[in-house]
C-alpha cells in the first residue's frame, strides 16, 4: 500500500511539475483528444493537477480540453461512419458493448441531441458516443455544436471550482491523495459501468 501511495505522489507532483512547463498544453490537448475517439484515460489526469498548480490559467486549459476533445471528437465520429467495419467495430467490441450498438442508433432518430449532450457531461466514455454518432449518421453539424456546449460545459465547471476553490481543493487532495484517486477511478469505472448498463 506504500508503494502504492508513494507512485501515487509521483504521478501527482509530475503533473503539478508539468503544469510549468511550454510543453504542459500539448500533453492536456493530446489526452483530450485521443479521449475522445480511442483513449480510455480522461483528460482530468492533467487538468486538475495543471488547473491546481495554476489556478488563474484554468479558463485556458479548459479551453484547450475543449478545442482537443471536440476535434478528437470529430475523430471518432468519422471512425463510426467511415471505419465502423474496421477500427470502430474493434473499439465498441474492446469495451464490451457490441450488443448495444443497434439500440444505441435507433435511439438516436429522437434522441439524437439529448442523448450527446448528457452522455458528453458524464464520466461515460465519450469516444463510445462519438464513435456511435458517426456509425449512427447523425448530422454532423449538430454533432459538433453538442459536443461544444456537452464538452465545454464539462470542462469549464472544473475551471470554475478550480479557479474560485483551488488552494483549498489543493490543500485537501494533496492531504488525502491516495482517497481522492481512489473516488476518480470509481467515478471512471462507474461510467464505463454506466455505459454498459443504458447504451
Amino acid at each position: 500500500m506504500m508503494v502504492d501511495r508513494a507512485m501515487l505522489r509521483r504521478i501527482y507532483n509530475w503533473c503539478i511539475d508539468a503544469a510549468h512547463k511550454p510543453y504542459a498544453l500539448w500533453i492536456l490537448g493530446a489526452v483530450a483528444f485521443a479521449e475522445s475517439s480511442f483513449f480510455p484515460v480522461p483528460p482530468d489526469i492533467m487538468l486538475l493537477p495543471m488547473s491546481l498548480a495554476q489556478p488563474r490559467r484554468a479558463w485556458l486549459f479548459a479551453g484547450v480540453c475543449t478545442a482537443a476533445s471536440v476535434a478528437g471528437g470529430i475523430l471518432g465520429y468519422l471512425i463510426g461512419a467511415v471505419l465502423y467495419d474496421s477500427l470502430g467495430h474493434w473499439l465498441i467490441h474492446l469495451y464490451g458493448l457490441e450488443g448495444k450498438v443497434e439500440a444505441f442508433r435507433a435511439s438516436y432518430a429522437q434522441w439524437g441531441a439529448v442523448i450527446i449532450l448528457l452522455k458528453g457531461l458524464t464520466p461515460i466514455p465519450y469516444k463510445l458516443v462519438t464513435i456511435t454518432s458517426g456509425f449512427a449518421g447523425y448530422n454532423i453539424w449538430l454533432f459538433v455544436l453538442c459536443s461544444i456546449v456537452a464538452r465545454g460545459g464539462r470542462f469549464f465547471v472544473v475551471a470554475v471550482l478550480l479557479n474560485r476553490y483551488g488552494d483549498f481543493i489543493r490543500a485537501e487532495l494533496e492531504k488525502r491523495l491516495a482517497l481522492w484517486v481512489s473516488v476518480l477511478t470509481i467515478i471512471l469505472l462507474l461510467g464505463f459501468y454506466i455505459a454498459y448498463r443504458l447504451i
